[in-house]
């Protein structure tokens, strides 16, 4: 296969979007994940799925009774964004030929959405939906401390995660229990998580007690193997610019003036952090809580409860493509994240080339189109999650014939 380059035209996506739709959408592995072995009828045909579709239009209360429904109307319409849903009550297609009250939504993933934009004011590097490989450093430590944490803190196995396409990635966590949790469950949940609290106008956003919980320790290990790298080397938090935000985080007002003398003694950020840290370490100034503060405040994940929260919001699909960079939404494995790269996540423009290219070999035309471009290795991480999963369903089907041969 020859190489390609990334580039992408937005002016070109309504017209290369159905070759995607109709050759490299892996509607066979999609469905079977959202189906769970359909633990209970119309299961798949419950779950709500949202288009937007081109100039913004935007269509919600989607609803499909199989795979060849949802096939036949994504290549179709060829939506620019693809959503998912809860699992309601009744098909979100007939939600407006029943009374509100009886079209709830009942089960759904337990989703997080961590997107880069909410560090703006700790990144000197991006704003915005810009990012590069400095701040790219936020999202793998955001999916090894949440993915820790969820896995031993809850005990969930089964964790999806994917890049947003931009900017930012996404967590679906598909246990049983997880689909099951109420709002106040998720809340609960999403609360445990999130530390960095308070809007632009909040100075300190983390406050350690005297006895720091264990998960937070744990995320503050995880933070130490990056923090040398990108928070003094890469972004430079502590350079004569930034200075004022780092003296306004620590308690000793009265000494703030005398501080900042003696931390711009060092020529960069990694000296001074040391200046800082000597200088902490004095009885009754608990350095170590302090310091601790600082590097949760400028490196520990920002969630938006909300999405987590509400059983009815949204998120962006999987294998769903980002009008603004025609990069795939692909899962990533969370094991290898620090091998991930966003900036070499295939555009739509480059998996149409290398199929041109794939299909001047004959012999590989039996193999599935996503698995002879550079979508390969994204969709066998999504086969292998499904693998997993598919295991705990075929577990409870066994012990349910069991339970009704035991009647």
């Amino acid at each position: 296969m020859s190489p390609h380059t990334n580039t992408y035209d937005p002016e070109t996506l309504p017209d290369i979007l159905p070759f995607y739709y109709k050759r490299l959408f892996p509607f066979g592995l999609y469905c079977q994940w959202l189906r769970y072995g359909n633990p209970q009828n119309n299961y798949f045909a419950n779950r709500e799925f949202s288009f937007t579709l081109k100039d913004d239009v935007y269509i919600r209360y989607q609803s499909f009774a199989d795979q060849k429904e949802l096939e036949k109307e994504i290549i179709n319409r060829c939506p620019y964004k693809i959503d998912i849903g809860a699992i309601y009550s009744l098909k979100p297609k007939d939600h407006k030929t029943v009374k509100a009250s009886s079209f709830i939504p009942q089960e759904k993933e337990l989703v997080f959405d961590i997107d880069m934009t909410d560090f703006d004011d700790v990144r000197s590097c991006c704003s915005g939906a810009d990012i590069c490989k400095k701040c790219w450093t936020l999202m793998v430590i955001a999916i090894k401390i949440l993915d820790k944490s969820l896995r031993d803190d809850f005990g969930f196995e089964h964790l999806l995660w994917v890049y947003s396409g931009r900017r930012g990635v996404h967590c679906w966590v598909c246990d049983d229990l997880a689909r099951k949790l109420t709002a106040t469950g998720r809340s609960a949940i999403a609360e445990y998580l999130s530390i960095v609290k308070g809007g632009e106008n909040q100075i300190k956003k983390v406050i350690l007690g005297d006895i720091v919980h264990p998960s937070i320790e744990r995320a503050i290990e995880i933070i130490k193997e990056y923090f040398d790298q990108y928070a003094l080397r890469d972004q430079d938090i502590l350079n004569d610019s930034n200075m004022d935000k780092i003296i306004n985080l620590l308690p000793e007002k009265k000494r703030s003036e005398h501080l900042r003398k003696i931390v711009c003694g060092g020529v960069d950020s990694e000296t001074r952090w040391a200046l800082l840290t000597q200088e902490l370490v004095r009885p009754g100034v608990h350095a170590d809580r302090v310091l601790k503060e600082i590097m949760l405040q400028y490196c520990y994940p920002r969630l938006d409860i909300e999405v987590s929260k509400g059983l009815n919001h949204l998120l962006k699909s999987p294998f769903s493509i980002h009008p603004k960079t025609g990069r795939v939404c692909v899962p990533i494995d969370p094991l290898k994240v620090d091998t991930f790269n966003p900036f070499t996540v295939p555009t739509i423009s480059q998996l149409l080339d290398e199929i041109d290219d794939a299909n001047k070999h004959p012999d590989d035309l039996k193999i599935k189109d996503y698995k002879r471009t550079s979508m390969k290795q994204s969709v066998e991480v999504f086969e292998n999650f499904i693998r997993k999963l598919k295991k705990t369903w075929e577990g409870n089907l066994i012990k349910e014939s069991d339970m009704n041969m035991e009647l």
